[in-house]
Formats: C-alpha cells, structure tokens, sequence
C-alpha cells in the first residue's frame, strides 16, 4: 500500500487493533504498526505520541463532547443529571465501534501500565466534567462529587457495554447504571 492512500491514521488504528490482538501490546513496535499500515514510521509519529496513543485516540474528543453537553444540560437539571448528560454525549462517540471497543477493552485489561492510562484519561474526564459544573454555577465540592460519580458511572456502564453480546445504546447503559448508583445513594 502506499503512502498516498487515504486515511492513513485509520489504517494505522486497525494495523495496531490487530497487531496488539495477535502479538500482545508489548511485542508490538510502532514500527510494526507503520509497516502493516502501509506508512512510514515517521508518519506513524506524526499522528501518534507513542504507540500507546492509538488505542486512546479520540480520547480529548470525548472529553471535549462531554463538557459541551454539560454546559448545554437544561438549566434545571441536577449538577449530577449535568455530568450525566455529558457521559451519554461522550460515549455517544462510540456507537458505531463496538467491536472495536471490545478489542481496546481486552488489550487494556491485558496490560497494568495500560490500565493505568485508562485511568488517568478518566481522571481527565472528570477534571473537565467538574470544571464544566463549575462554569454552570455549581459551587464545590457538588461539583465534584456530581462529576465523580457520572464519570463512574461512564466507567461502569462501558464495561456493562463491551461484555453485551447485543449490546444497547450506550445511553442506555449509562441511564441503567445511573439507576444503580441512585438505588445504592437512596438505601
């Protein structure tokens, strides 16, 4: 393949999905990413911080997303309905890639040092949800407290999505999920 077929950067997610699938995160080079994608190594870095990247990629819109819909949640909803509302525009994202999703889930879940950046780019998450409460007027630590726990409930909810055969909308997902946390709160 050569290097002026389009969509370089989805090949190069696809390249590294499968190579991570086949040969384990630790075995896999970005340089194997790039041959298998039909680009240059260079190229690879260009798009990639590292190969560590390509299964966070999107991250930064989904936190973008999720603070937007924050912001734009119905003046009258609660700061944690807010922070909800922003979780279901984020994971809205991911609709159409379940598979792949599922992929990422395992390939996370396979390496600790991965986990970890899971975790941070949660953290992220929460740090721009508490911020966008904050805009809309919401005095701490209800800011945080509401932006903790709906990024929670994103977490488990993505979890409940990846292990669904036939999975339901994410926004579902999050509403069920939501449910769960109400009825722990509530008892």
């Amino acid at each position: 393949m050569g290097r002026w077929e389009p969509d370089a950067r989805g090949r190069m997610i696809r390249a590294a999905m499968e190579l991570y699938a086949e040969r384990g995160f630790d075995q896999t080079t970005a340089s194997d990413i790039a041959e298998r994608a039909g680009v240059t190594e260079r190229t690879f870095f260009r798009h990639f911080a590292d190969k560590r990247e390509v299964l966070f990629d999107g991250s930064a819109t989904m936190v973008r997303t999720a603070h937007d819909a924050i912001l734009a949640a119905p003046a009258d909803s609660s700061p944690l309905e807010a922070a909800l509302a922003g979780m279901v525009a984020g994971g809205d994202l991911l609709k159409d890639l379940h598979d792949r999703s599922v992929r990422r889930a395992a390939i996370i879940a396979a390496n600790p040092s991965l986990q970890e950046r899971e975790l941070l780019k949660l953290a992220s998450m929460t740090d721009a949800a508490a911020g966008a409460l904050r805009e809309r007027g919401v005095p701490e630590p209800a800011a945080s407290l509401a932006a903790h726990s709906a990024v929670t409930v994103f977490h488990i909810a993505f979890a409940r999505w990846v292990s669904a055969a036939r999975p339901p909308g994410f926004a579902r997902c999050v509403a069920e999920t939501a449910a769960e946390l109400r009825g722990v709160t509530s008892a």
